[in-house]
C-alpha cells in the first residue's frame, strides 16, 4: 500500500515542479522589475528633483517602496526630493522607519500635503526639511489607534509617540506642544497664534493649510507640486515622478493583513487536502500558488530572503515523509517548525505573521476535515485498512456454514484431543470439544456450530 501511495505522489511530482517552475519563471521578471530605476529616471547624474508619492496606508510595503526611491534619488545625486503626502495613516512601527529614512538622507526633503497628513502622515511630514500645503489641506490628529480606529489608552505606547512627535517638531524648530496635542488628548493648549485658540481635555489638534503656516508647521502654501518646486527656485530643474511599479503594487496588495492571511488559508487547506485525499492534483496546484505569491509579495516588498523559501520548502518536504516513513512524530514536528519558520520569517511582522499563521492553520483544518469528510473513501487512511471483504457479491466462495448438524449424534471415528473427526450419519466431520478429551468409538452430540467450526459433548 506505501508503495503505491508513493508511486502515485511520485507521478504528480512533474506536475507540481512544473507549476513552481512557472510561478518562478513569472516571477523572476517582476522581481527585476521592482529593483531597476523607473522609465523615467535620467540615464546620467545631474541636477533633478525626485517627487515621489505617499498617498496610501503607511505600511511595510510603502517603507520598502520608499527605501528604494530614496535610494535612486541617492545615486542619481538628486537635488531635492519632494514627498507627495495625502494619507490617512497607518502603522507606527513603519511611520518610525519612514521618519528614519528621511532624517538620514543627503538630500534635502521637502513634504507636500496634499489634502492630508493625518496620523502616521503628520509624522512623515514633520521629519522633512519643509513642509509646502495644498490650500484647504490638514494636518495632524495623530493619536495612537487600534484597527477600528479607537484610541489605545496606553500610556506606554502613548508616551512613545509623543515623543516620537516631540522629536520630529524639534527636528526644524516647530513647536513641539502643537505636536504633543497631535497626539495626547488629555493636555490642554492654547496657540498664541491662531487668536488664542484653545483646545481643552478630549480634543485633538488638526491644523488647516493656513493654521500651519502661522504656527510654523508649514512654510508655504502652493496649490500644485510644480508651484512647489517653483517656490523652492527649482523650476529649471529635471523632474523625476518616482511610481511604484506593478510588481510594488501588487506585493503592496498582497503584504495586507487580509490577503496575506487568506493566502496562508488557500496555501495550509491546499497541501494539505492533496496530502490527506490525494488524486485530485487541483488542490495542491493552489496551495503551491498561494505559497507562492505568499513569499512573492514579501519578497518583492523586500521582506523575505531566500532562507524563508529554503525553510519553507524543508518543513512541506518534511511533512510529506513523515506520511510514508513514521518517525513517532519527529519528522512532523521538524517540518511544522520548518514551515512556521519559513512564513514568519518572510514576514516584516513576526508577531502578526505568527498570528495570521494560527487563523490560517484553523480555518484551513476545518476546510480539510469538511473535505475529508466529502471524500472519505479516497482518504489516505484508507491506505492503510484492509477494506476488502471476502464476500459472494466479490466472487469469493465462502465456507459452507453446517448449521444442520446442531443436535446430531454420532461415534468418534478417532480421539478427541480435543480436535478429531466423528461419523455422523453417512459423514465424517472434522469437530472439536470444550477442551475435554474423548475417546475413540464414543457417543457425541452436537452442542453448537460456529460457521465451520463443530463443537461436540460426549454423551453419557
Amino acid at each position: 500500500m506505501r508503495s503505491m501511495a508513493i508511486r502515485r505522489w511520485l507521478i504528480r511530482l512533474p506536475l507540481m515542479l512544473l507549476v513552481m517552475g512557472m510561478l518562478v519563471a513569472t516571477a523572476l521578471p517582476l522581481m527585476a522589475a521592482a529593483n531597476e530605476p523607473t522609465a523615467e529616471t535620467p540615464p546620467i547624474n545631474g541636477p533633478a528633483v525626485y517627487v515621489i508619492p505617499i498617498k496610501q496606508t503607511i505600511e511595510s510595503g510603502l517603507q520598502s517602496f520608499l527605501e528604494r526611491a530614496f535610494q535612486e534619488a541617492e545615486e542619481a545625486e538628486a537635488e531635492q526630493i519632494i514627498l507627495v503626502i495625502n494619507t490617512y495613516g497607518g502603522r507606527v512601527d513603519s511611520a518610525d522607519n519612514i521618519g528614519q529614512l528621511i532624517q538620514n538622507s543627503p538630500i534635502p526633503t521637502v513634504a507636500y500635503v496634499q489634502s492630508n497628513a493625518i496620523s502616521a502622515g503628520a509624522y512623515i511630514a514633520l521629519n522633512a526639511d519643509q513642509i509646502v500645503m495644498q490650500p484647504n489641506s490638514s494636518i495632524g490628529d495623530a493619536a495612537v489607534v487600534d484597527g477600528t480606529g479607537e484610541l489605545i489608552d496606553n500610556p506606554k505606547i502613548t508616551s512613545m509617540w509623543v515623543s516620537k512627535m516631540k522629536a520630529a517638531a524639534e527636528l526644524n524648530d516647530r513647536d513641539p506642544a502643537i505636536a504633543i496635542k497631535m497626539v495626547d488628548p488629555n493636555v490642554e493648549l492654547t496657540i498664541a497664534e491662531l487668536n488664542n485658540k484653545t483646545l481643552g481635555k478630549g480634543e485633538l489638534l488638526t491644523l488647516t493649510s493656513q493654521e500651519a503656516l502661522a504656527v510654523g508647521y508649514a512654510e508655504h502654501i502652493a496649490g500644485s507640486v510644480e508651484e512647489t518646486i517653483d517656490w523652492l527656485g527649482l523650476g529649471q530643474r529635471t523632474v523625476i515622478n518616482v511610481d511604484l511599479t506593478f510588481a510594488e503594487n501588487l506585493a503592496t496588495w498582497l503584504t495586507s493583513p487580509l490577503i496575506r492571511t487568506l493566502l496562508l488559508i488557500i496555501g495550509i487547506a491546499g497541501v494539505a487536502i492533496e496530502l490527506v485525499v490525494p488524486g485530485f492534483g487541483a488542490p495542491g496546484i493552489i496551495g503551491i500558488a498561494g505559497f507562492g505569491l505568499y513569499f512573492f509579495a514579501h519578497f518583492i516588498a523586500g521582506f523575505a530572503g531566500l532562507e524563508s523559501v529554503v525553510l519553507f520548502v524543508v518543513g512541506i518536504g518534511l511533512l510529506i515523509i513523515e506520511l510514508f516513513i513514521p518517525s513517532f512524530g519527529i519528522l512532523g514536528f521538524l517540518g511544522i517548525g520548518s514551515l512556521v519558520a519559513g512564513v514568519v520569517t518572510a514576514a516584516y511582522d513576526t508577531e502578526n505573521a505568527f498570528y495570521s499563521l494560527l487563523i490560517a492553520f484553523g480555518v484551513a483544518a476545518v476546510l480539510v476535515v469538511i473535505f475529508a469528510i466529502i471524500f472519505k473513501k479516497r482518504g489516505i487512511w484508507n491506505r492503510f485498512i484492509l477494506s476488502d471483504s471476502l464476500t459472494k457479491e466479490a466472487g469469493y466462495i465462502p465456507a459452507t456454514s453446517r448449521e444442520d448438524l446442531l443436535d446430531q449424534e454420532g461415534v468418534t471415528l478417532t480421539p478427541l484431543r480435543p480436535s478429531g473427526t466423528v461419523q455422523i450419519g453417512e459423514e465424517r466431520i472434522d469437530v472439536v470439544t470444550s477442551g475435554q478429551f474423548i475417546a475413540q468409538n464414543r457417543p457425541v452430540r452436537v452442542i453448537k456450530v460456529e460457521g465451520t467450526r463443530v463443537i461436540v459433548r460426549e454423551i453419557v
